[in-house]
């Protein structure tokens, strides 16, 4: 969409109809953050009800309508596309209307478009943190910030520029990085809007691309050679065993990469968007969007698009298969507590396991709220936030986040990537006090 309207400026115009699928997704207050996470410049109808869903008769997400200067429906598209798909079209049909006299190409003014946020970190998806420091993927600024445990900036990977670059901290460039982890001094990168994995030396700050070209797989793949082949989203990452795991998000699907071997592949999902248990080459997948080691043979993942938590046997071990823990399928949705036959999320994108208890934790997004999911009775319950939106420190229940993304747990607390409040915040593990991190000015 950002194509079509830098290619027909003044001559298309862009209008987004929202169309919820969850809950959290109809209120003014969160598709206003969604509008400034996306850093979407043109108007968006919030289509409560589904009213314009329906006068349309959309059947899919996404779906685009082609409407000529009367108004008239003069073409439609179901599902991802690119420029080069609708470019013929829309020049000979732009050929036709203003042989006509029918364009108007006065621009658009006052639309009052929510302002970029004037925060140290902009929308931070995911944190990572150690024994003396914090990694956070700052990603709307397009770049990496290490931090103290309090919050004093040591260190800015990247230029802020939304690009591919490689090479040193101040000149290097990523896309709105998701998912990080850690290995003594170096940092590996799910770059997700670059499509691309990279790694940084914090010793020296250099960036290098090691799996993925820049541009997104337009099809389904089982891998190739790791610079070569296009990705798809890459959200989150986790180091085991000394390879990379990855949730490649636009391909429903889990992928493998040891740093220095020359392929990346497919570990687990058929590409097939939805809720299936099975073998890890039958199991479907819904935009895998948390990632964390599970033990030494397996991983746990959150599906966001079916608001579940599962977990996937590594190769060699185990029954070789995806396992839900909690959830149901892709319409399926709450804020329920209980064990796995009655128990709901809403769109959770973070995950994260305490090596000392077991418990895991969930960051249940859309549901403003921190769960913790014991492996032993299946039972996942409410500990953080009052699943309000907002910004408030305290005790449990008492505290409040919006749309927390990312979660790490280190020593006695759980760390947490507050993304709609450009906030990183520490939750003691055993008492539940919320507290903010003052990030100092970067």
């Amino acid at each position: 969409m950002r194509e079509i309207e830098a290619r027909y400026v003044n001559r298309v115009i862009v209008i987004g109809v929202h169309s919820a699928k969850y809950p959290a997704e109809e209120d003014n207050l969160h598709l206003a953050a969604a509008v400034q996470r996306l850093e979407i410049e043109h108007p968006i109808i919030n289509d409560r009800g589904r009213r314009l869903w329906d006068a349309y008769a959309v059947r899919a997400w996404p779906s685009v309508m082609l409407v000529d200067p009367e108004g008239k429906v003069v073409a439609r598209h179901e599902g991802e596309f690119t420029l080069d798909m609708f470019e013929p079209f829309l020049d000979a049909s732009l050929a036709e209307y203003e042989a006509a006299g029918l364009l108007d190409p006065t621009p658009i003014h006052d639309l009052n478009l929510p302002e970029p946020p004037g925060t140290p970190l902009a929308f931070p998806g995911k944190v990572i943190a150690t024994s003396d420091r914090l990694v956070i993927a700052d990603t709307n600024h397009n770049r990496i910030v290490v931090t103290t445990l309090d919050g004093v900036v040591t260190q800015v990977i990247g230029s802020g520029a939304a690009a591919l670059v490689d090479g040193p901290a101040e000149t290097a460039a990523f896309h709105h990085p998701q998912g990080l982890a850690v290995d003594g001094e170096t940092v590996y990168v799910a770059d997700t809007e670059n499509h691309a994995i990279r790694e940084v030396d914090l010793a020296s700050g250099a960036v290098t691309t090691i799996a993925g070209t820049g541009q997104q797989a337009l099809r389904y793949t089982s891998g190739g050679p790791a610079l070569r082949t296009n990705l798809n989203s890459p959200w989150d990452i986790a180091l085991l065993d000394g390879v990379l795991w990855i949730a490649m998000a636009g391909f429903h699907q889990l992928w493998m990469y040891r740093p220095g071997a020359p392929e990346v592949r497919r570990f687990a999902g058929t590409g097939h968007e939805g809720l299936l248990d099975g073998t890890t080459s039958a199991g479907w997948l819904a935009q895998p969007s948390g990632l964390a080691a599970y033990d030494a043979q397996s991983l746990i993942f959150t599906d966001s698009e079916t608001s579940s938590v599962r977990t996937a046997d590594l190769p060699g071990y185990g029954d070789g298969r995806v396992t839900t823990l909690i959830g149901k399928d892709l319409f399926d949705f709450g804020d329920i507590d209980g064990g796995a036959d009655v128990a709901r999320l809403q769109h959770p994108l973070g995950v994260a396991r305490d090596p000392a208890s077991g418990i895991i934790y969930v960051a249940d997004t859309y549901n403003n709220r921190i769960k913790r999911l014991d492996p032993d009775t299946g039972r996942i319950e409410r500990w953080l936030g009052d699943g309000m939106p907002g910004h408030a420190d305290g005790d449990g229940h008492a505290a409040r986040f919006f749309e927390p993304a990312g979660l790490s747990v280190s020593g006695d607390a759980l760390w947490i990537a507050d993304t709609n409040n450009h906030a990183i915040r520490r939750a003691d593990l055993a008492t539940g006090v919320v507290t903010t991190i003052p990030i100092s000015d970067t």
